[in-house]
């Protein structure tokens, strides 16, 4: 079994930021991840709202993170895990692969993904006209025309930072009223955004980039195509917090103090998957910076 400090479950800008700041702490660390390097943020085309960087694909920067944690010695096991037992002083975790770790401290930085459409065109176009998030890919839309699909709070929201944006920007929803909370339907009334109602997507369709949409009416079956340069699903996010044995809100995230503790001893939470009100890569590297930060002062 091989021992360390600190264990990072997730790759993402959040374990990142942890594992940099772990090491350059000082602290012997690890990080598992299962899929690709980067998380969510690594889908994205341009993230321009990182300060200090005018604009970076989300493949670049996370690629970034990851040669910087190289550099300070981080340990990296691209492999899923098969078990783990993370009660008592030292936590353990054993990989697909047949590899044993242990650790002090367990830092979990899974993330959220988004609730796909599943349908046909939507995992071709991502990154090219599909996005799930406005605040992250809005401005590569200024002047264009969007959709936003949902009726949620999120979706609301979406619609109505897009309209800043967007030349124009229509609002899909499957029902004959909104779902989101009284004070953005009416800020949604009176805005320019179009609310197509009582309508799902059925197609994403374009050549090398998203073109159109396709449309059918729940009630009367027929059929109609959206012209649009990009759609923003925005039909709710599940946070990837499966098989942890911690505290979690309504919604299944995990619920954090603000030192990223979590309801189990010597585990905490960062990223996406964590109980907050903001999701960005910002704020998923500070919470790894914390969570690090957390980390040293209980183990140096």
């Amino acid at each position: 079994m091989k021992t360390f400090d600190v264990i990072i479950i997730g790759a993402g800008p959040a374990g990142l930021t942890a594992a940099l700041y772990a090491a350059r702490g000082g602290l012997k660390t690890a990080v598992i991840e299962n899929s690709a390097v980067g998380g969510q943020a690594s889908a994205a085309s341009a993230i321009e709202n990182y300060p200090g960087i005018i604009s970076i694909s989300g493949f670049d920067l996370a690629y970034a993170m990851l040669e910087q944690c190289k550099q300070v010695g981080v340990t990296f096991y691209f492999d899923g895990i098969a078990s783990m037992q993370l009660e008592g002083e030292e936590k353990s975790l054993c990989l697909v692969g047949n590899e044993s770790l242990a650790a002090k401290f367990v830092i979990i930085a899974t993330g959220a993904s988004p609730r796909k459409l599943d349908v046909s065109g939507e995992e071709r176009f991502v990154g090219k006209g599909v996005s799930y998030c406005a605040t992250c890919d809005g401005a590569l839309y200024r002047g264009k025309t969007v959709a936003v699909i949902g009726g949620g709070n999120t979706a609301a929201e979406e619609a109505l930072y897009l309209a800043n944006l967007a030349k124009k920007v229509y609002l899909i929803h499957r029902r004959d009223s909104l779902r989101a909370d009284k004070i953005l339907a009416e800020k949604l009334a009176v805005s320019e955004v179009e609310i197509i109602w009582n309508s799902v997507v059925t197609n994403l369709k374009g050549e090398s980039k998203l073109q159109q949409i396709e449309l059918e009416n729940v009630k009367t079956h027929t059929l109609n195509a959206l012209c649009v340069d990009g759609a923003f699903i925005a039909i709710g996010r599940q946070p990837n917090s499966y098989g942890f044995d911690v505290k979690l809100d309504g919604g299944g995230y995990i619920v954090t103090d603000e030192h990223m503790h979590t309801s189990s001893d010597g585990v905490l939470a960062v990223g996406d998957v964590r109980s907050k009100s903001l999701r960005q890569v910002i704020t998923a590297c500070a919470d790894g910076a914390v969570a690090a930060d957390t980390a040293i002062k209980n183990l140096l």
